[in-house]
């Protein structure tokens, strides 16, 4: 059997032209990265600018069957750029949704990618609406179980509805989905998280204006695997509704709910 020149050049020269796009950024980071106290605000925007043209070229380049190494690369991309605190005091986090425009369009199924979506978008950049956007674009390659544990797109929305855009309804609805997408697994952790969905859903119905309402919401960002600036603006939220924090011996958050709503 032989494999013609077209067969063989034709992903070399795929997977050159994405290596390129990444690697010739790297001069770009490394300069951010050196005497970043120094840089001014005008050449950070400048940055940024060529970087969103970047994603702009990434998101419509041809993938040639290699959506999950672009959507890999760019989301190595996006840590990048949501861990580097000293310019994103300067120039925000308005490129977030960006990223998760390449990340979630290449591979939609990319769980983790969602919780980055919600934090750094919905949070951070202050866009909830596109947080739930593209949510729900992902959400139409999703199942109950591929990937394993999708009912957790489904709690990151009935979040973002409720935190940020005050949604009740919505956020029920999500809520429930979420549960009955969890109780098609099996495991401890799905049967959990079944349970949880549907009694906040349950509560939603019964409360939606609740300020218990939102400190589960709060808990529930807790409760993820987020970063210390998030985990302590969760915990600012939850205390300015009147619940309090504690700290158990074992290192997990315990909520003490206020007595009156």
């Amino acid at each position: 059997m032989f494999i013609s020149r077209e067969d063989i050049t034709t992903p070399l020269v795929a997977c050159l032209c994405i290596l390129g796009i990444s690697l010739s950024q790297l001069p770009r980071l490394q300069k951010l990265l050196i005497s970043k106290e120094n840089t001014s605000l005008e050449s950070l925007q400048k940055n940024l600018e060529k970087e969103n043209l970047r994603l702009n070229l990434l998101e419509k380049f041809p993938s040639f069957s290699y959506e999950n190494v672009i959507a890999d690369w760019t989301y190595i991309d996006f840590l990048q750029y949501f861990g580097d605190n000293p310019v994103r005091d300067k120039t925000g986090y308005s490129l977030s949704p960006e990223y998760f425009e390449v990340i979630l369009g290449r591979d939609p199924r990319f769980l983790a990618a969602y919780l980055g979506l919600s934090i750094s978008t919905s949070l951070y950049a202050g866009m909830p609406e596109k947080t739930i956007g593209l949510i729900e674009n992902g959400l139409k390659s999703l199942s109950p179980t591929v990937p394993n544990k999708s009912y957790y797109v489904w709690r990151y929305k009935g979040t973002d509805e409720l935190l940020f855009l005050g949604k009740s309804q919505a956020a029920k609805e999500s809520f429930l989905q979420a549960a009955n997408w969890a109780n098609v697994q099996t495991d401890q952790e799905s049967k959990k998280a079944a349970f949880i969905s549907a009694k906040t859903a349950e509560f939603l119905s019964n409360n939606p204006d609740s300020k218990f309402a939102r400190i589960a919401g709060w808990t529930m960002v807790l409760q993820n695997n987020v970063d210390v600036k998030t985990r302590k603006r969760a915990i600012r939220e939850i205390e300015n509704l009147g619940g309090k924090v504690v700290i158990n011996a074992e290192g997990f958050p315990v909520i003490n709910l206020p007595e009156k709503d």
